[in-house]
């Protein structure tokens, strides 16, 4: 049997989560939430229209009662623009819990990794527990780890960009570095990238753009949650190793002369 996901001290039977954004009705980001069986659920606190109450609010349509939220500082470009609005969650009486994302450039939407380990050290002496979105270098992750960040969360390609995993051998080394939870953040197009991820040894993966912009969110989430699923149970069987040559499956020993 597997182990749950453990983040910060909290089990997880889930190993995906997901965001909220794009979606083409708050009805739809709920059916996917379902279908996808994710326990965590990102938020961007920047774009939550406030004073919207009831049904025209996005929170209301998320099920807390199972549900963890995960406030995230999507489109914040400086380390005191990130922690201010970490604050902000937290006195709005969301979580503690945040996804620290420090842009550096409008254009590819990569991290500025400096100013996002400075963000992660103020918020992680405030009480946060942060879960950094990060580049997939290995010695920034170390020191997000050092600096007490709960988990590490590399991207796999540009944000929303459907990529796929450009480069699994850093991933493959980041998960042998650091001992906090590893979470593909960005850049996943469809359920086999995600279970590439899971291959590798990542704990979890986050997505959204590419369940919310499919033709079919929910089916999306849905196949989502199994190559998640199936990423799992490979990397714990453990593939068999690659040859130059082939092997033949059957066994010579005992054929008729």
């Amino acid at each position: 049997m597997d182990e749950p996901l453990v983040i910060a001290g909290k089990r997880f039977t889930s190993r995906l989560l997901i965001g909220t954004g794009k979606y083409p009705s708050f009805e739809v980001m709920k059916q996917c939430h379902e279908a996808s069986g994710a326990e965590i659920v990102t938020v961007a606190v920047r774009r939550l229209d406030l004073k919207a109450e009831g049904t025209s609010s996005l929170l209301n349509w998320i099920d807390t009662s199972r549900i963890t939220l995960l406030p995230n500082t999507a489109l914040c470009y400086t380390a005191e623009d990130a922690i201010r609005t970490c604050r902000l969650a937290r006195e709005l009486g969301m979580s503690n819990w945040v996804k620290l994302e420090v842009l550096g450039d409008e254009k590819t939407l990569f991290p500025d990794v400096e100013a996002t380990l400075a963000a992660a050290r103020t918020l992680v002496k405030e009480g946060f527990v942060v879960l950094p979105y990060t580049t997939d270098d290995l010695i920034i992750a170390r020191k997000l780890e050092d600096a007490g960040c709960a988990a590490v969360m590399p991207l796999a390609a540009p944000i929303g960009s459907g990529l796929g995993i450009r480069n699994p051998h850093n991933l493959r080394l980041l998960r042998d570095v650091v001992k906090v939870p590893v979470i593909v953040d960005a850049g996943v197009g469809t359920a086999s990238d995600v279970a590439v991820a899971m291959e590798l040894g990542c704990d979890a993966v986050l997505l959204n753009t590419a369940v919310a912009g499919a033709k079919d969110p929910v089916r999306m989430a849905r196949a989502m949650k199994l190559g998640v699923e199936a990423g799992r149970e490979a990397f714990l069987a453990g593939r068999i190793a690659r040859k130059a040559y082939g092997s033949a499956s059957s066994p010579l020993d005992g054929l008729l002369a």
